[in-house]
This record gives C-alpha cells, sequence and structure tokens, in this order.
C-alpha cells in the first residue's frame, strides 16, 4: 500500500510540475506529427509535399543547439490528390494538402462536387506553381484537338484526382459524354504513362506542374506529344472562373514539344482546416519561407516562385490564423 501511496505522489508531482510549464515549452517538448495530402509519385504534388516536410525538419532542433524546438515531424505519403486531400483534412485524417486551385474554390464555397457540402473549416496557406492541364496523345494516335479523342481510348483519371476533376469539367463544356470514348479509363497518374506508351490508351488529360517526370515518360520515351486547348470553350472556362488561367508549356520542356503549347490551367495550392492549431500551421509556413531559397532548387516547378505571390493569388478560402501570423510578422500583409 505504501508503494502504491508514493508512486501515485510522485505522479501527482510530475503532472503538477508540467502544468507549469510555458504553453511555448509544453508545444516545444510534446511531439506533434503531421501528414500531408500529396497525389501520385511521379507527380509535383508528391514533390510539394515531400519538400515541405524536408524544410520542416531541417528547421526542428530538437538535439541541436540553434534552430526551432518546434517539435512537429512530418510526412507525405503518395495519395489520390486534390479532391482526396481536402475530403480527408476534412475527416481529420490528414493536416495538411495539396489541391488544385478551383478544388480549393469548390470546396470552400460548396459548389461543382461539393455543392450543398460546402467545407467551411477549409483554410488557405500558400499557393505554389501553376499548373497546366495537359492532353498527352499516343505518337500515331492521330488526334489534334479535343474533337478528336471520339471514339479513342482516353484515361480521365482516378476518382478523386484533381485531373479526373478537371476532366469531367472539361467534358462538361464540351457537351462530351463518356460512351463518346471507345473506353474511358480511370488509370492514376503512376501508370497512365506507361499504358499510353504500351498502347493501352490513345491519351490521357493531366493537370501538372512543369516540367513533369511522368508525362516526359510518355513523351521523351515514346513519341506522345501535348495538344494545344485554346478554343472558344476553353476561353469561356477561363473568363466565367477565377481560379483558371491561360498557361504556356515552352517550346523544348520536352522531346517534342517542338512548339509552345497553349492550353488553360490552375495552381496548386496547400490547404489545411482552421481545426489544425494555430502555432503548427506557423511552424510550417515559417519552415518553408525561412527555407524558400531551398525549396525552389528541389523541381524546377519551383523555381520562381515568389512569396509575396505565394500568399495571395489563387486562395479562395480564408488565411489560416498561423499563416496570417507569420505573414504579418514578416510585414507582407
Amino acid at each position: 500500500m505504501r508503494k502504491f501511496t508514493g508512486m501515485a505522489v510522485a505522479l501527482v508531482v510530475a503532472l503538477a510540475a508540467g502544468s507549469f510549464l510555458t504553453a511555448g515549452e509544453s508545444f516545444a517538448q510534446k511531439k506533434r506529427f503531421i501528414a500531408i495530402g500529396t497525389g501520385g509519385p511521379t507527380g509535383v504534388y508528391f514533390v510539394v509535399g515531400q519538400t515541405i516536410c524536408r524544410m520542416v525538419h531541417k528547421a526542428a532542433a530538437e538535439g541541436r543547439k540553434t534552430g526551432r524546438k518546434h517539435g512537429i515531424r512530418c510526412s507525405a505519403p503518395s495519395t489520390g490528390g486534390s479532391t482526396y486531400n481536402i475530403g480527408q483534412i476534412r475527416e481529420g485524417e490528414l493536416d495538411f494538402g495539396v489541391a488544385q486551385s478551383d478544388w480549393q474554390y469548390h470546396a470552400f464555397n460548396g459548389s461543382s462536387k461539393f455543392k450543398g457540402n460546402a467545407f467551411k473549416k477549409l483554410r488557405a496557406v500558400f499557393s505554389v506553381h501553376p499548373e497546366p492541364y495537359h492532353i498527352i496523345v499516343g505518337k500515331s494516335s492521330g488526334i489534334k484537338s479535343w474533337g478528336d479523342l471520339k471514339g479513342k481510348r482516353f484515361n480521365i483519371g482516378n476518382p478523386g484526382s484533381g485531373q479526373r476533376g478537371t476532366t469531367e469539367v472539361l467534358m462538361a463544356a464540351y457537351g462530351t459524354k463518356k460512351s463518346d470514348f471507345k473506353i474511358a479509363t480511370e488509370l492514376t497518374s503512376t501508370e497512365q504513362s506507361k499504358a499510353l506508351c504500351d498502347g493501352k490508351i490513345d491519351a490521357y488529360g493531366y493537370t501538372v506542374g512543369v516540367p513533369n517526370a511522368g508525362v516526359s515518360i510518355a513523351t521523351d520515351g515514346c513519341g506522345a506529344k501535348i495538344i494545344n486547348l485554346k478554343s472558344g470553350v476553353e476561353k469561356g472556362l477561363v473568363d466565367k472562373n477565377p481560379f483558371y488561367a491561360f498557361a504556356t508549356i515552352p517550346q523544348g520542356t520536352y522531346k517534342t514539344t517542338d512548339a509552345d503549347v497553349t492550353t488553360f490551367g490552375v495552381m496548386a495550392t496547400f490547404v489545411t482546416s482552421a481545426d489544425v492549431p494555430e502555432k503548427v500551421v506557423y511552424e510550417v509556413v515559417r519552415a518553408v519561407f525561412e527555407n524558400i531559397d531551398d525549396f525552389r532548387k528541389l523541381h524546377p516547378a519551383f523555381a520562381n516562385l515568389d512569396p509575396a505571390l505565394m500568399i495571395k493569388n489563387a486562395l479562395s478560402a480564408p488565411l489560416h490564423k498561423g499563416a496570417a501570423k507569420y505573414y504579418k510578422e514578416k510585414g507582407w500583409m
């Protein structure tokens, strides 16, 4: 009995001592594991998530004399993409995620796939790189425009991905149905280039930063090409939707890009939930922007990242308080 009482007293004393820690000390000493939703392992979203984790871990000073003792540990697994990430943030399964700017808009405003199901706790953190919508066609497919896809084997993308969402928007704008294709496959971004090169599909749609390793598998590997999307249909989408803009894939980006390709696209954005603590978001944002030069070097799509634009471009959900706090401290807001 004495032994039990002594242990109990010791436990009470320890808990009492812990209660006198400052908020900052408690936060620093307690590890916080965060998960970032990305995309397919060959896509730029995956690189975004991995890079953010790298910056967070670089800033961490546990075990070192200098740096941030924020206690955050980070993972960025491959996921289904934009709408999947937003859904999992909403469910509390992910803390952060990368998502196309159009799906950030629709999720917060309850439009498109989110009609009647608005995610009002969705919060913007920053935007990253432009993401043109590509239609990559097989070397011998004969496809030169959207209309030529009729009767072809076309990969519309896996459910939950941003590319699937944008493809469906374009299909609706053109009045195209799944039955208009010979086959409408649902391959992931990891599978589609190999399927094209193996002759299993004739083309696929893909919303992704430039350049992209997955796209180069098809263009540089088996002579696939990217076609223009600059008709009145795309112009109508750009004119009506603030999250769309025309974009150029420059000549020479890939071996078969022998001229500039005009298409339309979105921005990649980094999002979270209002339920994620302010200190966590602040430390993640701080880690990214204090190491922005290192960030730019980790993928060609990041080369021209500009903090002044990242904190405002393509952000339709409210800024998370933790992000806004850092931007105000820097005098950017």
